[in-house]
């Protein structure tokens, strides 16, 4: 399932509102952490797209067919442009530049790939064992180094602080 996304900062709502219909559809409950991740990450993924790249994308989303204690939940982003996604490292100030190292930190699995006509950008979520440690194939560092500044916290050798 599909949706085509605007280059239009409204449309990060839209698809959030989407995505959560869809879940419910496939059996995975609004307060499940699995869905809180994966809304979350669509906004991300989204945000990244219609923000850089000025572009139309499409939000892609696999979802186990009916209610399941273990699956695997993708979420992929394609749009026109072909510049590759770069982490930043964004200053204890900055409102944006996170977006990448949100995916990184929450998605089991994640990565990009250029297509013709632009690239792809997606992350899988592991419905079941959640909170049981990183996933094989993970993902690792921000490439940021370490959070500056107090309350952060390390997990899985990531930095968080929580704000």
């Amino acid at each position: 399932m599909q949706l085509e996304i605007r280059p239009d900062p409204a449309e990060v709502g839209r698809a959030r509102k989407w995505a959560r219909s869809r879940l419910a559809v496939s059996g995975i409950r609004d307060d499940e952490p699995l869905a809180e991740t994966l809304i979350l990450l669509v906004s991300e993924l989204v945000t990244n797209a219609v923000v850089h790249t000025g572009c139309p994308a499409v939000l892609r989303l696999c979802l186990p067919g009916a209610a399941t204690d273990e699956a695997t939940v993708r979420l992929e982003v394609a749009d026109s442009s072909d510049r590759a996604p770069v982490p930043r490292c964004a200053d204890d100030d900055a409102t944006g530049g996170r977006g990448l190292a949100l995916v990184v930190g929450l998605a089991d699995r994640w990565g990009w790939s250029r297509e013709e006509g632009g690239k792809r950008i997606w992350c899988e979520l592991d419905r079941g064992g959640q909170g049981t440690g990183p996933a094989p194939g993970r993902a690792g560092g921000t490439g940021c180094g370490p959070t500056p500044g107090g309350g952060a916290s390390a997990r899985d050798g990531l930095a968080f602080e929580a704000v």
